[in-house]
């Protein structure tokens, strides 16, 4: 893996002994809580490889709980996030999984509440970095570290064109994007990593094209 800057190999500022386990878990669970779009009543955390065998010790527990509370790597109320979500009325339960994934730092999180859920399968890749690999049963690789848009879509002729037109009217590069859909013709996921964050006037329009069933973004 190459580096750009020293902070790729230190990590983040953060609250915990471990970038991998703690900075690279709270990044996860809040990049599921961005996506689910507001506050889970419940979440269902299920760890894989050297997560499941060391969450504890590591405050990976503590720190993906605070994330999905949407506190940032840095915030001291991770240390109590367990007590805060209690408070806020949401439910978790961990699942040590014994399944072997292809990396030992896997991560599925299912976030519901009485009207949508979300299912998110993120790994963290060392230094606080994260990598999310699946979402929704949608295969993809989304680096979590650059504003994103994510728009779920019928699999139509013209979509992918009309919402990358909508874009470039916003001077809006994309730096990485990818396609997925369940079968032809059926539900499709597309993904962009774009240079700056995302005005909501884009986001409203994008939402008002023909086909769109909903869209989410991740922001810097």
């Amino acid at each position: 893996m190459k580096y750009r800057t020293v902070f790729d190999i230190i990590g983040p500022v953060m609250i915990g002994p471990s970038s991998s386990h703690t900075a690279g878990a709270a990044r996860i669970g809040r990049v599921a809580r961005t996506l689910f779009g507001g506050d889970p009543s419940h979440a269902d955390i299920h760890l894989y490889g050297s997560f499941a065998q060391t969450y504890k010790g590591h405050g990976t527990d503590v720190a993906v709980i605070g994330g999905i509370l949407d506190f940032d790597t840095y915030d001291p109320r991770i240390r109590e996030s367990f007590q805060l979500a209690d408070k806020a009325g949401m439910t978790f339960v961990f699942h040590e999984e014994d399944a072997v994934t292809d990396h030992p730092n896997t991560m599925r999180i299912v976030l519901k509440n009485e009207h949508k859920n979300l299912e998110l399968v993120g790994i963290s890749i060392g230094g606080g970095k994260i990598e999310i690999i699946e979402m929704n049963g949608f295969v993809l690789r989304l680096s979590g570290n650059h504003p994103a848009i994510f728009v779920v879509h019928h699999d139509r002729y013209g979509v992918i064109a009309a919402v990358s037109n909508l874009l470039a009217k916003y001077e809006m590069n994309i730096g990485h994007m990818e396609v997925s859909r369940r079968d032809k013709g059926e539900e499709a996921l597309m993904v962009m990593e774009v240079d700056q964050n995302v005005e909501q006037k884009l986001l409203d329009e994008l939402r008002s094209l023909p086909n769109i069933k909903l869209v989410s973004n991740i922001y810097e």
